[in-house]
C-alpha cells in the first residue's frame, strides 16, 4: 500500500494554488520575523557594547557602612534576634583605589580595571562656555578596561600621554564648542581656578549622552584641579564574561564594602525598553504566520470534506486511523519545512540588505546605517513558531479525517 506521505503529496497536488498561497504566508512570516529581530536586537547590542566599552561591566564606587538597629531580647524565651537592616551610610568616592584594584584583580573573570575621578567642570572657549563632566583617567589602565582607542576619530593618544595638559573631548562637545585638535581651552573646576588645556584628541562613542558631555584629562591633573589628591570617584572593571557581572558585583560589594553595580543593574531601564520593543515586533510579525496557519486550516478542512469518499476507501483497504491522520499531518509538515527553509534564506537576505541601507540616526545614540545582529536564535525561534502554527492548523482537520466512519460513508455514497 502507498505510504501516507505519498498520498499526502497526491492530495496537495489537487490544491496547488491554495497551498502555495499559504506557503507564501509562512515564508514571509518567517523572513520578516528574522529581519525584525535582527534589527531590534542590533540596536540593543550596539547600546550594550557602548556601555561596556565606556563604563565597563562593573563599576565599583562609594564606600559604605552597614547600619543595624541593634539586638533585641525576646521576653520569656531568651531568644536573640536581629532587626531588619537599616539603609547604608555611604562615603563618596574611593580613597584606597590601589588596594581595591589589587583585590579586584584576584578574580579570574577580571581582565582589567581603571580608576576614574569624575566631577563637573566648566570649559571656556572664544565662542562659548559649557558645563560638562570631566574625568581624570590613568591612560594605560583606561585603554585596557575600555574601548577608548577605538573611539578616537582625530588626534593622537601618544600626544595626550606626553602632555600633562592634554585633553580628550567628545565629538559632540567639540562640535558645540567649535574645537579642533591643537586648540587651547580654559577649564575651571569647583574651586574656581581656571587652567589651560590643549585638545589632543576627539572621540566618538556613538552614545550622544557621552559624546556631548564628557572629556578626559590625566588622573593626577584632575585630582589637582578638583582638590582631591588621593581620591577617585569609581573604578571601571572589564570582565571576560560580562553576563556574569551581577554575581561578581555582589561578591565585590560584600568583600570590599564598596557599592558595586553591574552593567545590567545600571542599564535596567533601557534594557527593558529594548526588550519590550523586540517582543512587540515579534508578536506583530508572528500574526503573519498565524494568518497563514488559518489558511492551512481552511485548506485541509475543505480537503477532508472533498476527500471523504477517498478516505473511506483507504480505511476499507486497511489504513488505520493513525495513517489517515498522518496523511494530513504530513501535508502540514511539508508546508512548514519548505516555508521555514525558504523563509530563513529570505530572512538572511533581507537582514543583509537592511544592514546596507544608509540612515542617519542622531538621538539616543548615533549611527549612519541600520544596525543588525546575526544570531541563530532568531532562526530557531522563527522555525519554532512556524512549526507550532502549522501543526495546530493541521491537527484538527487530521483528527476529523481519522474519525470518519468508512461503512457509513460508503453506504451513503451507494457503494
Amino acid at each position: 500500500m502507498p505510504s501516507p506521505l505519498y498520498i499526502a503529496l497526491r492530495f496537495i497536488g489537487h490544491r496547488k494554488k491554495a497551498i502555495i498561497l499559504s506557503l507564501g504566508g509562512i515564508i514571509l512570516g518567517v523572513a520578516f520575523f528574522i529581519c525584525t529581530q535582527a534589527q531590534t536586537q542590533g540596536f540593543e547590542r550596539f547600546y550594550i557594547q557602548t556601555v561596556l566599552g565606556t563604563s565597563g561591566a562593573i563599576v565599583v564606587q562609594d564606600r559604605f557602612q552597614n547600619r543595624y538597629s541593634g539586638v533585641m531580647q525576646e521576653q520569656g524565651n531568651a531568644l536573640v534576634s536581629v532587626k531588619n537592616e537599616r539603609p547604608r551610610k555611604y562615603y563618596e568616592g574611593i580613597t584606597d583605589a590601589g588596594l581595591v584594584m589589587r583585590v579586584i584583580h584576584e578574580f579570574s573573570n577580571v581582565i582589567a580595571c581603571a580608576p576614574v575621578l569624575d566631577d563637573s567642570a566648566t570649559m571656556q572657549t572664544d565662542f562659548r562656555r559649557e558645563v560638562f563632566r570631566l574625568q581624570g583617567i590613568d591612560l594605560d589602565a583606561q585603554l585596557q578596561a575600555t574601548d577608548l582607542r577605538g573611539y578616537m576619530v582625530s588626534g593622537d593618544l601618544a600626544d595626550f600621554r606626553q602632555k600633562s595638559s592634554g585633553l580628550l573631548v567628545g565629538a559632540l562637545l567639540a562640535q558645540k564648542l567649535n574645537l579642533e585638535v591643537g586648540n587651547t581651552v580654559s577649564i575651571m573646576g569647583p574651586g574656581g581656578d581656571p587652567r589651560s588645556f590643549e585638545v589632543s584628541g576627539i572621540f566618538r562613542t556613538g552614545d550622544n549622552m557621552i559624546d556631548e558631555k564628557r572629556a578626559y584629562v590625566h588622573l593626577r591633573v584632575a585630582q589637582s584641579l578638583f582638590n582631591k589628591p588621593s581620591e577617585v570617584s569609581f573604578i571601571i572593571v572589564k570582565l571576560r564574561d560580562p553576563d556574569r557581572a551581577p554575581q561578581l558585583a555582589d561578591r565585590l560589594e560584600n568583600l570590599l564594602e564598596h557599592r558595586s553595580r553591574s552593567w545590567q543593574e545600571r542599564e535596567r531601564g533601557n534594557l527593558q525598553i529594548f526588550k519590550a520593543i523586540r517582543y512587540s515586533a515579534a508578536i506583530t510579525v508572528s500574526t503573519i504566520i498565524v494568518l497563514a496557519g488559518f489558511g492551512i486550516f481552511n485548506i485541509l478542512t475543505l480537503m477532508v470534506l472533498e476527500k471523504v469518499r477517498e478516505i473511506a476507501i483507504l480505511r476499507s483497504m486497511g489504513y488505520r486511523r493513525g495513517d489517515i491522520s498522518a496523511i494530513f499531518l504530513w501535508q502540514g509538515l511539508l508546508v512548514a519545512v519548505i516555508g521555514s527553509t525558504v523563509g530563513c534564506a529570505l530572512g538572511a537576505l533581507m537582514t543583509w540588505g537592511v544592514s546596507r541601507i544608509p540612515v542617519r540616526v542622531r538621538g539616543f545614540f548615533a549611527t549612519d546605517h541600520f544596525l543588525v545582529y546575526w544570531s541563530w536564535h532568531h532562526y530557531l525561534a522563527a522555525i519554532g513558531i512556524a512549526f507550532v502554527g502549522v501543526f495546530v492548523a493541521s491537527y484538527f482537520p487530521a483528527r476529523r479525517a481519522a474519525k470518519l466512519a468508512p461503512v457509513t460513508i460508503l453506504r451513503g455514497s451507494g457503494q
